[in-house]
């Protein structure tokens, strides 16, 4: 298991390339998976033990082992090995020699094909929810704001000229509508990775007896996925995320758009607080709003990401194919900009 074949077994008279090792490992970004990937597998192992399929003592023995490896890997006490390739094979070859015989039967029924898509499902999930409360941060301070500016006035706009008078806080409670949909969107999507697609298999499930709603429900999953092919080719959830995602920062990059004009001695409608801007190597006097600048520029790498997804599962074939790889990076990233 841990070996230089990494996953590749008994199948192959040797070790991929380096060059080819190197493209092919995701530890390097997948890593991000570990905590959903060792909740996947308890899940997983607590369910093959009410089946039969292992003994309650290997399935206890197993979580336990799961939960030291992850944190000897999450503390750094274990390295990542790339000639594993991905958090899946790490933390289960780690598992093997943590526990011994015990651990090599935790695969059992299970595909790294339901796997991954179980624990990016789990991601997406949790990252819905961060970046909700996230969302909601952001309003409950534009809502400060705008309770202290019931009574400043401003020019209101359109195509960029002086129309109507209007009052700051009716325009920042613009903002507050806008991630209010935002909001009610990336929720949205978290609703369509709440589906188990654990029990898939490579593709065409496994005629071992397992339960497929033991593990959905250890997981807090809502309902199991009903084609096996579409589950472990399917990344919609992430796609549907990335681009509410998008939309979201397109709404930031407008605030902060409005930012750097407002703080321009042409509008002179505020002063960004110098804590958040920079100076001029050249020029003293210059206080730029660089944060509001950048706000705006991630926009268009966000929206890269979502071009990059929908540019990936475009034309593939159904089930599982290795570029769905690709998709994982644009959907950390965006999450994580």
């Amino acid at each position: 298991m841990s070996g230089p074949k990494g996953a590749r077994g008994k199948r192959f008279s040797g070790a991929l390339d380096p060059a080819a090792a190197r493209m092919n490992a995701s530890v390097g970004f997948d890593y991000r998976l570990l905590s959903h990937d060792v909740a996947g597998s308890i899940a997983h192992a607590n369910m093959l033990a009410s089946r039969g399929l292992i003994t309650d003592a290997d399935a206890k023995e197993i979580a336990a082992g799961l939960s030291r490896v992850e944190t000897r890997l999450a503390t750094g006490e274990l390295a990542w090995d790339d000639a594993l390739e991905d958090v899946h094979m790490n933390v289960e070859a780690r598992l093997v020699d943590e526990i011994g015989e015990a651990g090599r039967r935790l695969h059992t029924a299970r595909s790294r094909n339901d796997q991954v898509a179980t624990d990016l499902k789990l991601y997406a999930r949790a990252a819905a929810a961060q970046l909700c409360m996230r969302i909601d941060q952001v309003r409950r301070a534009l809502l400060v704001q705008a309770r202290a500016h019931v009574d400043t006035l401003l020019p209101g706009y359109t195509h960029l000229q002086r129309a109507q008078p209007t009052r700051l806080a009716h325009h920042l409670l613009a903002y507050d509508a806008m991630m209010s949909r935002d909001h009610a969107r990336i929720s949205d999507a978290a609703k369509r990775a709440d589906a188990s697609p654990l029990g898939s298999g490579a593709l065409a499930a496994t005629t071992l007896p397992i339960d497929r709603e033991h593990t959905m429900r250890g997981l807090g999953f809502s309902q199991v996925t009903r084609n096996s092919l579409d589950a472990v080719g399917d990344r919609d959830f992430a796609i549907e995320l990335v681009g509410a995602c998008a939309l979201a920062h397109v709404h930031l990059s407008r605030l902060g758009e409005e930012l750097v004009l407002w703080a321009s001695q042409e509008f002179g409608f505020v002063k960004i607080g110098e804590a958040y801007c920079s100076g001029s190597s050249l020029m003293p006097q210059k206080v730029n709003p660089d944060l509001a600048e950048l706000v705006r520029a991630k926009t268009g790498r966000i929206i890269g990401d979502w071009v990059t997804l929908m540019t990936v599962v475009k034309g593939l074939p159904l089930a599982y194919n290795k570029d769905l790889q690709e998709t994982q990076e644009p959907l950390y990233d965006a999450v994580e900009t």
